[in-house]
């Protein structure tokens, strides 16, 4: 086999491990991994930032199922792609960002884009930072984080390769493995306990979140055979079906939610984390029993004694309770009071509504006009707060937002990297006003790449979540109002579609002409148009 640069043969390597995508800018420090892209016939989206590359390869990789690449430059490509990195940790997102490093760093200073320690500064936000001083170790490391990518809880990982190693000449990668390790697996021991324990409960309680969305198909046969009831994180939305009468919906951050899962005589929390940010308390709120299923042992700490848990991948896990138990009884009747879980889940709602007044009209004017299967991503925006509450999904894995780690300007870059990941299939974006401005250059990459993407701007001129924070801690609103710019004549600046409707029928129309047109478009909203 010919010797080529190292750049060359890694991205021969991603593409031979199933890359067909990369995201990234390329600058004097990253050339030679430029060299073999188009060799290997991988395609390069050209983000505006490296925040957005960053973004779209998240993006990419919540749409695909499949890691997100990222290249990107020494320095302050790597430190813009952090925060990227950081969301993609804390969401459990396979993001791989390749950065050139300095050949020497310790006896040399004021070299252009030199850091103290950047691979400590990325290993921050990763599962794992590494050097790779060789080729060997180039392509080991890849596989390493491939590897990691198909057995353990998704995290982002980064390798650095000096710049004088990536122009080196280098043999061809190694062939890639006949398989890659796997999830854990629960025993049959373990599935047995599990379905014991459950058709022994009188009041069980499954809480679904987003690791239960592979096994989303075996969710209403088992709630069926159970007579449990369920609530779903909001990562998990679309994994109950929403006519199903024991749900309870994504409505875990009410405070009486805690009630609900008091009643409860067991509880059963599969592949969530349940975190602050599902919680928005200490605790969910139970005093019976619970038992966990998580590929992540992490998620064990503070069970008690009287708490079970199970290491394994939990849509397998689903699947096998749906056949374990049909083997050993007919359904369970229920003993949950379903017309009390329909009354709360109506005042939730209706919580919702008053405590952002507007959203939910527009909520239910969007649902009834999306295709089933559009993709959608959002920010953090005073709309995606109150739609991950009563926008019931109508399939799993088709919301994603940034939850965790909380960042701004995560909607638009994401969304291109999901229609990317998925020609011809409906994508829409929902950003704030002022979380939209920080990654609002990316609109240039959505014109070049004419993606039919529809772009909802939640425009209430302010910082509206804090402003109303701020009134809670009785503190004199300040800091909250920016002066925003003309939105539709930006987007026709880059080459965008605009528009501001007037009602809800028009915003129906131009979200529905949004997925037919040759590129994005920014649809303007504001509160009045629920009239």
């Amino acid at each position: 086999m010919t010797q080529q640069p190292l750049g060359a043969q890694m991205s021969q390597m991603l593409k031979d491990r199933g890359v067909d995508t990369i995201f990234g800018i390329p600058g004097v420090h990253n050339v030679e991994l430029y060299r073999g892209i188009e060799q290997a016939g991988i395609t390069h989206v050209l983000a505006r930032h490296e925040q957005g590359a960053g973004f779209m390869a998240d993006g990419y990789a919540r749409a695909s199922g499949k890691p997100g690449v990222a290249y990107v430059i020494t320095g302050p490509g790597l430190t813009n792609i952090l925060t990227p990195l950081g969301q993609a940790y804390s969401d459990s997102v396979p993001v791989l960002a390749i950065s050139s490093c300095l050949d020497e760093t310790a006896a040399r200073r004021g070299q252009l884009h030199q850091m103290r320690d950047q691979r400590a500064a990325a290993e921050t936000v990763c599962a794992w930072s590494e050097e790779a001083r060789s080729a060997d170790a180039a392509y080991a490391l890849i596989d390493r984080a491939f590897d990691h990518f198909a057995s353990t809880r998704a995290r982002p990982c980064h390798v650095q390769v000096p710049i004088a190693t990536l122009g080196a000449l280098a043999g061809p990668a190694p062939r890639p493995p006949v398989a890659r390790p796997r999830y854990p697996a629960a025993s049959h021991a373990d599935v047995t306990r599990v379905v014991d324990a459950v058709l022994a409960a009188q009041k069980p309680l499954f809480v679904f979140g987003g690791g239960a969305v592979a096994g989303a198909r075996a969710v209403p046969d088992l709630l069926r055979q159970t007579g449990a009831a369920s609530f779903v994180t909001y990562a998990a939305r679309g994994v109950v079906p929403a006519d199903q009468p024991l749900y309870l919906g994504s409505f875990l951050a009410r405070t009486d939610s805690a009630d609900v899962a008091a009643q409860a005589d067991l509880v059963i929390a599969v592949g969530t984390t349940l975190s602050e940010v599902d919680l928005w308390r200490p605790t969910l709120g139970h005093t019976a029993p619970m038992i966990r299923v998580d590929i992540d042992p992490e998620n064990f700490a503070g069970l008690g004694p009287q708490d079970t848990a199970i290491l394994a991948d939990a849509g397998a896990f689903l699947h096998a309770m749906s056949i374990a138990i049909p083997a050993r009884t007919d359904d369970k009747p229920a003993k949950w009071d379903i017309p009390a879980i329909a009354r709360k889940r109506a005042a939730w709602r209706a919580e919702v509504d008053a405590e952002r007044p507007g959203i939910v009209p527009i909520c239910a004017a969007l649902q009834e006009v999306l295709p089933d299967d559009t993709m959608i991503y959002s920010d953090m925006t005073q709309f995606a707060y109150a739609a991950k509450e009563v926008w019931d999904m109508p399939r799993p894995g088709h919301w994603h937002h940034p939850y965790g780690f909380g960042t701004l300007g995560y909607a638009l870059p994401a969304a291109i990297g999901g229609a990317v990941a998925r020609p011809g299939k409906p994508t829409l974006a929902i950003a704030g006003d002022y979380g939209l401005q920080y990654t609002i250059q990316e609109l240039g990459t959505a014109v070049e790449l004419g993606v039919p993407l529809p772009i909802l701007v939640w425009d209430n001129g302010k910082l509206g979540e804090i402003e109303d924070s701020m009134i809670r801690s009785q503190i004199a609103p300040n800091a909250v109002v920016a002066r925003n710019p003309d939105f539709l004549a930006l987007a026709r600046a880059y080459g965008a579609g605009a528009v501001h409707p007037d009602s809800l029928a028009a915003l129906q129309r131009a979200v529905t002409a949004a997925f037919l047109a040759q590129g994005p478009t920014v649809i303007r909203v504001t509160a009045d148009i629920a009239g």
